[in-house]
């Protein structure tokens, strides 16, 4: 029988190598994105591992009806990853209203209105996962990221309160909170304050894969008695 995972957000590049991992480990995915395509992503899978299934769905979780859009094209699924989102570098006050509640649309309101769709067919199976990727800032918060880290902060209160209310039907419910890690996000960066980041770090700057494995982890059944934890993935950079 195929395991199906939903992946919103797998056109970024975090959620791009938890689809490759996942993918490596058997799962068929259902593969979310907004602006940028899953075609060469399902077309490279779909040659790799001709025995499962790649879906791309497409919706825009900044719009109200994102989750519906996603929840509609599925039809099984025993996990779901929240790999969605974007970030926004302003000090609030000078964030809009309209900034604000994109925010908590990609963040917060549709993968949790996604989840709540989708995970009916959660019945079906004996154990079921949902992974929330969240940040090192929803933890400590950051200054210019004030609405960021609250939204990612959000979404941890979540996870806490879902899995206890999801542990006896057989659901964990955990997140990630990445570090810094190596993505286009930080281009803004030059050499120079990249490095200097790094240097903080103790174990340097992440990976994407780095994240794909944590996932693997929580989703594979060897971390089957955790639920409503944070796996900190930073490197050392907050403990």
């Amino acid at each position: 029988m195929k395991r199906f995972a939903v992946i919103l957000g797998a056109s970024g590049e975090i959620g791009e190598a938890i689809a490759q991992q996942l993918a490596e480990t058997g799962w068929s995915l259902y593969l979310h994105w907004n602006t940028n395509p899953v075609a060469e992503l399902t077309g490279k899978l779909e040659a790799k591992y001709p025995y499962q299934e790649f879906i791309g769905i497409q919706a825009d979780f900044s719009q109200p009806d994102g989750a519906r859009k996603v929840a509609e094209n599925v039809y099984d699924a025993s996990c779901i990853v929240v790999a969605s989102g974007h970030a926004l570098l302003k000090m609030l006050i000078d964030t809009s209203e309209e900034e604000m509640d994109a925010l908590w649309r990609v963040h917060v309101r549709n993968p949790v209105a996604a989840i709540k769709l989708i995970s009916p067919y959660f019945h079906r199976h004996q154990k079921t996962y949902v992974v929330f990727i969240t940040s090192i800032w929803g933890q400590t918060g950051a200054a210019l990221e004030t609405m960021y880290s609250s939204v990612k902060g959000a979404q941890t209160a979540f996870v806490k309160a879902y899995a206890k209310e999801m542990a006896a039907s057989g659901t964990r419910v955990n997140a990630i909170a990445p570090g810094f890690i190596q993505t286009k996000m930080n281009n803004a960066f030059d050499n120079e304050e990249l490095l200097a980041i790094a240097e903080e770090i103790p174990l340097g700057l992440g990976t994407c894969q780095d994240i794909a494995n944590a996932v693997e982890f929580l989703v594979g059944g060897k971390a089957d008695y955790m639920t409503g934890q944070t796996l900190h993935i930073n490197g050392g950079w907050h403990m």
